[in-house]
């Protein structure tokens, strides 16, 4: 269901909301740079399935208001052109404030795709709301991978992402050891996204289930 949240500067946003009221587990879901949109919410509610507590704020509503993106060139080039209005610590308060809207007394983690994987980053250094973080293929990490993350932390990246070198993901795990990375061999960017023409349903199976078992591990299950 879609909810609405405020933010610690009074900003409002929508959010979609599932799982369990009385969930012991719960996570922050993070958006790639479409929006809350047709696949945001599919992954948000494979998690549900699995007894989380879930909710996926629109970060997008600091510019503007319901986008939901597909994946053409046009929806990439939109999304790169709102993602770069929106100013990172507005994010995190975002994302601070979906924290604030899971079960009282759950594990929380926050995990994130693309974008978000950055944005999940941040909410791993840059805060304490969290006690895991799982990233995505998130462009963002090597630029800041020299913040220690506050809670454990695991990435997925795949070996040819064109936006994402091989020498970004050596430069973090060499920077951060603590952290778990995943490579994934000859996949690309989005490999988890089933509406992409770079999905990889193998690669996408693993990364789920290894996210799953570290937030077991972490958050309890």
């Amino acid at each position: 269901m879609n909810i609405a949240l405020t933010a610690a500067d009074g900003h409002r946003l929508a959010a979609y909301k599932a799982g369990p009221e009385d969930a012991t587990r719960a996570l922050v879901i993070v958006q790639e740079i479409f929006g809350v949109n047709r696949h945001m919410r599919r992954v948000a509610d494979s998690f549900a399935a699995e007894g989380y507590a879930v909710v996926v704020p629109a970060l997008f509503d600091r510019t503007e208001r319901g986008v939901e993106l597909g994946y053409t060139g046009d929806d990439v080039t939109r999304g790169r052109a709102l993602r770069g209005e929106i100013n990172e610590h507005k994010t995190l308060l975002d994302i601070l404030a979906a924290a604030g809207a899971l079960p009282a007394g759950a594990a929380r983690g926050i995990v994130g795709y693309c974008w978000g994987g950055t944005v999940a980053w941040h909410g791993a250094t840059r805060s304490s709301a969290f006690q895991a973080s799982v990233g995505w293929y998130g462009g963002g990490i090597a630029a800041a991978k020299d913040e220690a993350p506050r809670c454990p932390v695991q990435l997925h990246f795949g070996e040819v992402d064109a936006s994402i070198p091989l020498t970004d993901v050596h430069a973090i795990e060499q920077a951060r050891p603590e952290v778990e990375v995943f490579i994934y061999k000859g996949a690309g960017h989005g490999f988890g996204c089933e509406e992409r023409g770079s999905y990889v349903e193998g690669d996408a199976e693993v990364a789920q289930r290894r996210t799953l078992e570290f937030f077991a591990r972490h958050l309890g299950g």
